[in-house]
């Protein structure tokens, strides 16, 4: 596929952006604060605010009773300092006085206990009038504001999730049901296996949501409820762009995702935002041993949201300057990471770095969460510094905006998956790990400087050379077929123990697991041995069965007991009553292969195993030389140019040699370089012609 530059997230503006949650309503008494601000965010290189998040009792003090002067007096400083504005809707979290009057609002908790006003996200997303309410202030917000200079794009309420368990949600939910069920109560009972503890119901009305102190064992349906608050949210969040899109269709609408937040299926709702938004607060620091490894798995992250969309930049909505104030340690970022992890946002794909928050507030919750302006509020900060610093590197990098990667290597973090994986019972509850053992297959990867893209099992994986798809539990209709498909093609495919066990119901596979992969991987998986944290056993391999691995590797956590039908056993089992059995596979089909992982192998094997694959299916590295450990590169073009992002994740200096290649350092200017010195914490940003 032909790599192509994107637009700009907006029209008015072809620059990275940079900025923060700016809350100057918290500061209305002292106006003269808002003048301070905007001197310095020039200071700070800052050109873009997300405003108005939760100005709800601002915007609207009592009923039907606006007041915008105050964000009219914000938007105007805004466009006369050329700061851009992200306006958001303020529905997160809704005043007192509609709590008050309107108490059929408030959420209701999965034990059917209505909530008392208070936090964010306490509303019920199925209410007709939070709805219609919701729709007013977005109205009168797009109204007022459809032709300001400084707005180029909307945020939508802010970090959407939570569930609401009322009876409009419940009747909305068992409407829901009988739209996917085509209002067959059997193909229900069928489909959730009710028959199981004598759980079949006769009438629609019968149906609610899970509840700890009701129904809550039956998968199916607790997949079913997740599924449904996951539209029902979407369908929330279109009511409220109803008015935006009407008034302002230019103006590109987001909402901040959160991660691998398990709440909402962000694959589904990434169809309906115009450019994928997230938040990021990782526990930098917290383990000095680890930096490296932790830096591997947000960047796992940075690649969902840059896959969400097919490779189109995202944007880093939300991360800190210094430190938070919710995480069990809250440690201050060392000099050098936050350039580093800033970087690292733009390496993976994203065309802005943006902060929680703009400046500290004086009370509440969050008023010792990190900021770009502290309590002193002044420029004379480490932190502010450090901000700066960021500021005058985005603009050195303004080339890289709109650009991508077209990985050769995808790796499927399915979000239905890892519900159902959560749910079963079995395999050892506190150890499945689905989340991390994804992350751990990404690492090696990531330390060779392979490109990757994290995608669900219903994208498309014509355009990759290597699939891998670890614990793929669940199977959806047409998913094994496609993956045949795409290894008869000359596609390479890995897969582990315990997949191909459920369909999309979480009913199992009859006839055999790995269901619909056992045709590609040539096994049949009969059993699974879930083994205790001390337990131990081990895979065996001749020498020369693939190329750079040892003769033996340690197992831990689960081994499967499976059999060769058309595949090839490459390693067996070192010992207990399976000793001798397959435990790595690799099966021929059409030009292809697949290959199977009976066993949670250690991390050695995963990064001999992939590392070998890499070499075996000469996939293409950012670099081409070795990097040094804790170094990764990552890479994003425009079909002409090679922006190239070499990092250093570690606590010592690494240089990084470019191998024949020549390139020029966009942050220092220096040209013609074969070679870069990177201090700890260290970045550089090269361009290079790809001829």
């Amino acid at each position: 596929m032909k790599i192509q530059r994107y637009e700009p997230i907006s029209k008015k503006c072809r620059e990275l952006l940079h900025g923060a949650d700016y809350n100057p309503d918290q500061w209305m008494k002292t106006p003269e604060i808002w003048d301070e601000d905007m001197r310095l965010m020039k200071l700070a290189g800052c050109n873009v605010m997300s405003v108005g998040i939760f100005s709800w009792s601002s915007l609207e003090p009592e009923e039907g009773r606006f007041e915008f002067d105050w964000l009219d007096t914000i938007l105007d400083k805004m466009a006369e300092n050329k700061v851009y504005a992200i306006l958001a809707t303020p529905t997160g979290s809704k005043p007192a006085w509609m709590s008050q009057k309107y108490p059929e609002i408030l959420r209701v908790q999965e034990n059917r206990q209505r909530n008392l006003h208070g936090q964010r996200h306490n509303h019920c997303f199925t209410s007709p009038l939070y709805r219609e309410k919701a729709s007013i202030i977005n109205r009168k917000l797009a109204e007022r504001y459809k032709d300001h200079p400084a707005l180029i794009a909307w945020h939508i309420s802010n970090e959407y999730g939570g569930e609401c368990h009322c009876e409009l949600c419940q009747e909305a939910f068992r409407s829901w049901l009988k739209n996917k069920y085509h209002n067959d109560l059997e193909g229900l009972n069928h489909a959730w296996w009710t028959g199981f503890w004598s759980h079949r119901f006769n009438d629609w009305s019968q149906l609610e949501s899970p509840s700890p102190h009701g129904e809550n064992l039956v998968h199916g349906h607790n997949l079913d409820w997740k599924r449904f608050v996951t539209d029902q949210t979407i369908d929330f969040y279109k009511n409220e762009i109803k008015p935006l899109r009407e008034l302002t269709p230019d103006i590109p609408v987001t909402t901040n995702f959160m991660g691998t937040y398990t709440g909402l299926n962000y694959w589904k709702f990434a169809k309906e935002v115009d450019v994928v938004s997230w938040d990021s607060y990782p526990s930098w620091h917290n383990d000095y041993d680890k930096a490296w490894e932790l830096a591997s798995d947000i960047s796992f992250v940075q690649d969902i949201n840059r896959s969400l969309k097919g490779g189109k930049p995202f944007m880093l909505m939300e991360s800190t300057p210094s430190l938070v104030n919710w995480q069990p340690t809250c440690k201050l970022k060392r000099p050098g990471m936050h350039l580093l992890s800033s970087i690292q946002a733009l390496a993976h794909g994203s065309d802005t770095v943006q902060y929680f928050q703009w400046r500290k507030g004086r009370g509440s919750s969050e008023k010792f969460h990190g900021a770009v302006v502290d309590h002193c509020g002044h420029e004379n900060t480490r932190v502010f510094g450090d901000v700066a610093q960021v500021g005058l590197a985005l603009k050195k990098l303004e080339d890289v905006v709109g650009t991508t990667v077209r990985p050769e290597v995808a790796i499927i973090y399915d979000w239905e998956n890892r519900w159902a994986i959560d749910d079963a019972q079995g395999f050892s509850k506190d150890r499945r790990n689905y989340e991390q053992t994804c992350k751990v297959h990404y690492r090696t990867f990531w330390n060779k400087g392979v490109p990757v893209d994290v995608i669900d099992m219903d994208c498309d994986f014509s355009n990759y050379k290597l699939l891998v798809a670890p614990m793929l539990y669940m199977v959806r209709p047409g998913v094994g077929e496609r993956i045949e498909e795409f290894v008869k093609s000359g596609g390479s495919f890995v897969t582990t123990y315990a997949s191909g066990y459920v369909d999309e119901n979480d009913l199992c596979f009859l006839g055999g697991f790995p269901g619909p992969l056992r045709k590609v991987t040539g096994i049949w998986a009969e059993e699974i041995d879930s083994l205790y944290p001390t337990d131990s056993n081990g895979i065996i391999l001749p020498d020369g069965c693939m190329p750079g691995l040892k003769r033996e590797y340690k197992a831990v956590d689960f081994c499967e007991l499976i059999h060769a039908e058309t595949a090839q056993t490459l390693g067996v089992y070192s010992k207990d009553f399976y000793a001798g059995r397959p435990a790595l596979t690799v099966n021929s089909f059409g030009q292809g292969k697949a290959w199977y992982m009976a066993a949670r192998f250690d991390e050695g094997f995963l990064t001999d195993f992939y590392s070998s694959l890499i070499a075996q299916l000469e996939l293409k590295k950012v670099l081409g030389t070795e990097l040094p450990p804790g170094v990764t590169a990552q890479v994003r073009s425009d079909g002409f140019n090679e922006y190239i992002f070499v990092m250093n994740f570690s606590e010592e200096q690494r240089i990084v040699d470019f191998g024949e290649d020549k390139a020029e350092d966009m942050l220092t200017g220096e040209k013609g370089l074969a070679s870069v010195l990177l201090k700890p914490y260290g970045a550089a940003v090269l361009r290079r012609v790809n001829c």
